[in-house]
Parts: C-alpha cells; structure tokens; sequence
C-alpha cells in the first residue's frame, strides 16, 4: 500500500510511514448487515428513526477507534459470529411458530369442513342427493330409505318424492309410486310443485292419458299455474242438437302441430285410436263422436262428445193400385217401392209388418172380397204407413 501523506510504499502491517512518519487509521469497513443485526437482537428496527441514529453513533464510534489489535478484531469478529447465529436461532424459532399455527389453522379448517359435510349429509338435499346416488348404484332399498328420511324431513319438495318413485319402479313396486304423490297432493291440494312431479312421472312412464283429469280436478290456482300442460279439447264443425236428415260431412280441429284421435263407437279414445286425416261421414241412425287433442309431448287434452242423429225422410204411404172397388174381372194389384224401400203386405185384414209377405212383384187379385193392406220399409228398419184397399171380385156381372 501507498502511504497517503507522502506516497510512499508501504508494508501491510505497518501502521505508520517510515518517511514522514505519517500515522495510518484502520477503520473497519461499514457493513449493514452487521447493523441489522444489532437491531433485530435488541428488538429494535433500523427502519425507525431511534434504531438509525444508534446505528449512525455505532458507525461513528466505530470509525473514530484507531487501531485495533488481532485479539480485538478477533473479538469483534466473535460477536458478530455470535449475533449471527442469535439471529438465525430466533429466526428458526418463528418460523417454527408459523408453522404450528398453520398447521392448526389447516387443523380447523378440515374440521369444520368435516362437520359442514356431516351435517349437509343429514339435511334434506343431503339426503336426496345421497339418495340419487344409491339409485345410480342399484342400492334400491338404501335410495328407499334415504328418500323417505327427507321426507320427514320436508314433506312439501318435489325432490324426495320423484326419486321415491323411481326407487320403487327400480324395485318392481311400481304400484306404489302413484298413490305416492296421490296422497301428498290430497294433504296439499295447493302444491304446485307436487303437481308437476306427478306430471313428470306420467310422462316418464308413458301415462299421459292421466294428466287431463288431474288438471281437471285440480284447484284453479294449480291448473293456471300448470297450464302449458292442458290441451285444449278438439273443435266439431257440426252441432248435435238437430236432428239431420241427410247425410252429413264432420270435420275435427286442433292447434297447429296436435294431433287428434276418436272414436266412432261411443267408447273414450286413447292415444292408440284413430287418427282423424279426414271429415267423417255420418251416415243415417247415431253416430257417437269423441276425439281428443294430443300435443308434440303426447299429452291429451279431455274428450269432447257429441252424438249425432240423420234421420231419413220416410215415405207417408205406398202407393197402391188399383183402387178400392168392385170389379168383375181380375185384376193385377200393384205396389210403388220407391228406391231404398222394400214392400209387405197382407190379404187377411191383419196389419203389415216385415214378417209379412214381401212383394216382390203384382199379385192377383183374389176372387170374393179382399182386404189388402201394404207398408214400405227402409233400410234402417223404418216404417211407412199403411194403405188399405177393399176389393169385391164377382166373375161374370
């Protein structure tokens, strides 16, 4: 090294020029670590005003000393070695203190999850879900069971009682589904929600024929807050008040994208009746009409009936020829059969009827005095009244 008075050379261990005489001052090189050390020993931050001006004293102090001997320096070099590993210690044992109280932090926090779980699996959707689950898994008896534990535990949501019914379809105890929900909706006649469940399960077992007289039975309330499940029954173009008197064109209608079954036989329809694709014709004698609307969901709406009559015109009487008289000849005795008709008649003075003779053509007029009386007969069975004629047959006056 230089010495800095004169610039001359000088050993590293002489602590003055030999010269001018010149006195070197070894102050140990400032080292920040050192005093935060000091300050996280004594408790003190450096950060704060305090800790910085006892830092600053510390550094003055440290540059005013002159020379420092090895042991000195040795010793210095000990406290700072031991002020280190102070630090260090205390360091470690916070982090140890961090360290218990995160584990007992993650400790509470399982066991209050632990208990939510316990407890969400006792509650009502707790249980319907673990229920859902043991039916997925075929455990038919343990869905039962779970399902009719929410039960008790909140009669008035659908949840519990759809997935009882699916347990018991699953089960082969498909007879106890209905009356299920049957029974809910009889102790709460204004439960929506029960309603649609029920709905639900018709239409998942195929039995939507049953949904109209459900509505239908409903309280207003229900069926207007159901009311995209009632179809609205089929239209007839024809009254059944008059009686017709020829044949007659009946025609059906329904919203667009329903379809419309009946029957012509005065038996309900279903869903496997006829469909209608065209006007009906009523022909003569009754006809029972009934039809339902069935929607794109295959929902039915109630039936609609109407009965028609056509009742064709009868004639008054047949005409007969010839006429009541005395004749000395004989004659052909004739009858008029209209189109549609058949003819019988008697020559005993008894009434006509179709076990009489049937006239199938004229018929000699017999000798003496005749009573000959004859009726039409339509097609379905009807009679005309009857035409009496009184013939005296004497040959040779």
């Amino acid at each position: 090294m230089k010495c800095p008075n004169c610039g001359s050379f000088m050993r590293e261990e002489e602590m003055r020029c030999r010269r001018c005489g010149y006195a070197i001052q070894m102050v140990p090189d400032y080292n920040p670590l050192e005093d935060y050390l000091a300050g996280e020993i004594s408790g003190r931050n450096i950060s704060d005003p305090v800790s910085r001006n006892t830092t600053a004293e510390n550094t003055m102090q440290r540059r005013r000393q002159s020379t420092l001997t090895s042991s000195q320096k040795k010793s210095s070099y000990d406290e700072r070695e031991r002020r280190r590993k102070q630090l260090a210690r205390k360091r470690q044992a916070q982090k140890k203190r961090r360290l218990r109280f995160l584990g007992v932090a993650v400790l509470l926090i399982l066991v209050l999850i632990l208990g939510g779980i316990g407890l969400y699996r006792t509650t009502y959707s707790g249980l319907v879900g673990r229920g859902q689950k043991a039916l997925q898994n075929q455990e038919y008896e343990k869905a039962k069971s779970l399902f009719q534990r929410a039960l008790k535990k909140n009669e008035k949501k659908p949840g519990a009682y759809e997935g009882l019914a699916k347990a018991y379809v699953a089960a082969g105890e498909k007879e106890k589904a209905e009356p299920l929900f049957q029974e809910a909706i009889k102790k709460q006649p204004g439960n929506v929600e029960i309603y649609e469940a029920l709905i639900r399960y018709y239409m998942r077992e195929k039995e939507t024929e049953k949904i109209p007289s459900l509505l239908e039975d409903a309280r207003e309330s229900v069926a207007e807050a159901l009311k995209d499940y009632v179809i609205k029954k089929p239209g007839f173009s024809l009254d059944d008040v008059p009686v017709y008197d020829d044949v007659q064109e009946l025609t059906l209608r329904a919203k667009k994208g329903q379809t419309i079954r009946y029957t012509t036989d005065g038996t309900a329809p279903t869903l496997k009746s006829q469909e209608y694709t065209e006007a009906i014709q009523l022909e003569e004698g009754e006809t029972v009409i009934i039809a339902i609307a069935v929607d794109e969901r295959n929902i039915p709406s109630l039936p609609q009936k109407k009965t028609y009559m056509v009742e064709f015109p009868v004639e008054d009487a047949p005409a007969v020829s010839p006429s009541t008289g005395q004749y000395s000849e004989a004659k052909q005795i004739e009858i008029k059969v209209p189109e549609g008709y058949e003819a019988y008649y008697t020559l005993d003075k008894t009434e006509p009827t179709t076990s009489s003779t049937k006239y199938t053509g004229p018929v000699e007029m017999p000798q003496g005095e005749t009573l000959f009386k004859a009726i039409l007969v339509n097609k379905k069975g009807k009679t005309s009244a009857v035409t009496t004629r009184n013939y005296l047959l004497e040959p040779g006056n």
